[in-house]
This record gives structure tokens, sequence and C-alpha cells, in this order.
């Protein structure tokens, strides 16, 4: 399934170009890939691009196809993208999640070419993901869903990535593959890290359901025995249907619910409303999909950290 949202106009996108490729925290530039004296890499949306970098280190160039603060599924690859992909040592992407990108990988003949969604597991999810969600006999407006993209957003999941990942830049460029091992090991370090403080942070907690904008945290609610309730399913653009709120809100209540849940590269709009008339709060639960001046946090892990104290506060930690 492609999860596929509006697509942004050609103009747009090389508003984006001359504003400057790749520009990510850490040690990406905007210098165009290819030809840098570094494996030269580019990654599709900023959760791949912090894997390249954090495994890469010093030995390579990022390119990011994907503007902070641009939704990544609207991403429309200009030419000149197209061409920089051409030129580069390796692509990392996760394939279905950008059209565009797909296209223009298969379509390249760049040596090294690394899917994500090959590294790990991917399951169908819909609006309404883990544990709690069998005890609900009626799922009104529910949509039947799909493969999910999500991957990153559960760090088990993201560090059998990060070490696919590791392996083919040791293949690609085995004059560096010591340092890519070393740096491999030490961020699945980290990764298991989070995953343990997640677990015990969200191992006592009053509620285990929390309502989101769209179905961005389903891996992460299974991880650690939460149901995740969405607004919209895989695609958060999409209007909720006025039987999906009603539903929500009458799970609300059943489930003690306080939350309602929103993200920073999308509308609060939807979120907020609904949040009004169940008269719940509102907060913001990031999927990570990019790292903007909203963010809480200047990187993946920091803006991980920034959600695990989301949930515990909304989900009433003991």
């Amino acid at each position: 399934m492609n999860v596929r949202r509006r697509l942004i106009s050609w103009t747009a996108v090389a508003a984006a170009t001359a504003l400057g490729l790749g520009a990510l925290s850490g040690c990406s530039s905007s210098t165009a890939a290819g030809n840098t004296g570094k494996f030269d890499v580019v990654a599709s949306f900023y959760p791949l691009a912090f894997l390249a970098e954090q495994i890469g280190g010093s030995h390579v160039h990022v390119t990011s196809l994907t503007q902070p603060g641009q939704e990544p599924h609207d991403l429309e690859i200009s030419a000149k993208q197209t061409a920089q992909l051409q030129e580069s040592d390796a692509v990392l992407y996760l394939k279905n999640l950008q059209p565009s990108v797909d296209d223009a990988v298969a379509q390249s003949e760049v040596k090294t070419k690394i899917d994500a969604a090959s590294l790990t597991t991917l399951e169908d999810h819909g609006n309404e993901v883990g544990g709690h969600a069998a005890a609900h006999d009626t799922h009104q407006g529910e949509e039947s869903g799909g493969k999910d993209p999500h991957i990153w957003l559960d760090p088990v999941r993201y560090a059998q990535v990060a070490q696919g990942v590791g392996r083919a830049f040791e293949k690609a460029d085995p004059d560096h593959a010591a340092d890519y091992e070393k740096n491999t090991a030490a961020l699945v370090k980290k990764l298991d890290g989070l995953n343990t403080r997640y677990r015990t942070g969200l191992r006592n907690t009053k509620n285990k359901v929390f309502v989101t904008t769209h179905a961005a945290f389903g891996y992460l609610a299974e991880r650690y025995g939460l149901t995740e309730e969405a607004i919209n399913g895989l695609d958060p653009e999409s209007e909720p249907s006025a039987a999906r709120v009603k539903d929500l809100e009458r799970l609300a209540r059943a489930d003690g619910v306080t939350t309602v849940f929103y993200e920073t590269l999308v509308s609060d709009k939807t979120a907020k409303t609904v949040a009004k008339d169940a008269n719940l709060k509102t907060d913001v639960l990031d999927p990570i999909e990019g790292i903007t001046s909203k963010s809480r946090g200047s990187d993946y892990f920091q803006v991980m950290e920034s959600n695990l104290k989301a949930l515990q506060k909304a989900l009433g930690t003991k």
C-alpha cells in the first residue's frame, strides 16, 4: 500500500531546493551529493538521514531529499534531486512511503540501494492498534489499514534497520568498515537504552489508551502494551468520518482518555476540534518525520524522550 497525501507543487519543490538540499541537524551539509570526497549517501527523509549520519560519522556526506518541515509523503522530487541521487554512492529509502522516490531509485544506476523496509518487519495497521483493541467489538468508521511505514518510532525495529544499514555501508565502503561497525554498535546500544526507558516508563500507568491524529504510533503501542486510537488512519491529511469521531468520544469516556495528541508537521485543527467536543486536553506526540524549530528536541533521541514524557503525563504514570 502506498500511503500518500496531497502533492506539493513543482514550484514549492523548486523553492525548497533553492534553500539548500540536505539541511539537517548533525553532520549533513547542503553540498550536492556526489564528488564530495566522502561516501555520498542520499536519504529519503529525516529518520533515515539520521541513521546514515550516526553510522557514517565523518566518512559520509548525507543529503536528504525531504526538507525540514516538509511532510515526507508530500515529496515529488525534482530533476535536480534525481540527478543528485544518480551521482550518489548509496541511497537509503523506505519503499512505499514516498512513491516518487521509489520511482527514481528504480530508474537509477546507484550501486548501493538500501530499502529500510526490507531490514525489519512491517505490519498491517488501521486506526486502532494495540492490545486493548481486541476488547472493542465495533469500530465505526475504522479504516481497513495497510502496511505501516512508521518503523522508526519503535526503537527495536529502528535498531534492526540500523544494523542493516551498517552492514550495507561496510560492504559498499570497505575502507571504513571498522568505523561503520563501531558506530552501528554504539547507535544500537543507545536505541536499546531508549527501549528500556520506554518499557520501564510506560509499564505502570493508570491508562493504556491514547488518541492521536493519525496512526503513526502503532508499533510503539504494540511494543509497550498500549493501544493507539487514531482520528485518521495512516494518512493524517484525510478527514475523519462523523461516525469515527463519535466512536472516539465514546471510547475516550469508557477508557479514561485525557488527551488528544497532534503532531508538528500537520494542522492541529482536527485534534483540537475532537478534544473540545470530548472535553479533553491536547498535546504534541511527534512522529519525527522531520526536525524543525517546533520540535521538542534537536534530534531523534531528544524528541523520543519528549514523546515518552508526554505519554507518561497523558496516561498517568504511577
